[in-house]
């Protein structure tokens, strides 16, 4: 359950670093139902197995296993169309576990993937991050 705490603080972190455009905060559960709620004032709080979302409107609660995205719109409705990747896939890149631990620098995406377990990281370059999964 920790670990679930610490990927969501690194997820809402990495998302309020250009927040400033959007106005709402869409949470689409795991059978696609959204409910969009204003950021104005927006609070989440871990709270054992449940993600608490409270703003001037009030409180909100989701079970974080039905959680399937979070994700900034401009109106409530409209959600990004894709994921932007920001890393050069041929430039060394330094990849971390989801809890924070360094596993190495490495050549390239490449190399990286060839060299990493299944699982999910944090790959950083140049200061940006992105998510890596590996099947």
């Amino acid at each position: 359950m920790r670990k679930i705490g610490i990927v969501l603080a690194v997820l809402v972190c990495s998302m309020l670093t250009h927040a400033g455009d959007y106005a709402y905060l869409v949470f689409t559960n795991t059978v696609g139902s959204k409910t969009a709620l204003p950021v104005a004032n927006l609070t989440m709080t871990v709270n054992g197995a449940q993600l608490d979302v409270t703003n001037a409107e009030g409180t909100v609660h989701f079970t974080l296993t039905d959680l399937a995205a979070m994700q900034f719109s401009t109106d409530g409705e409209s959600l990004p169309e894709g994921i932007e990747n920001v890393l050069n896939a041929d430039a060394p890149l330094t990849v971390y576990s989801v809890n924070g631990m360094s596993l190495g620098t490495f050549n390239s995406l490449v190399q990286a993937v060839q060299q990493l377990d299944k699982g999910t990281y944090v790959m950083v370059q140049n200061g940006k991050s992105q998510k890596l999964i590996v099947k």
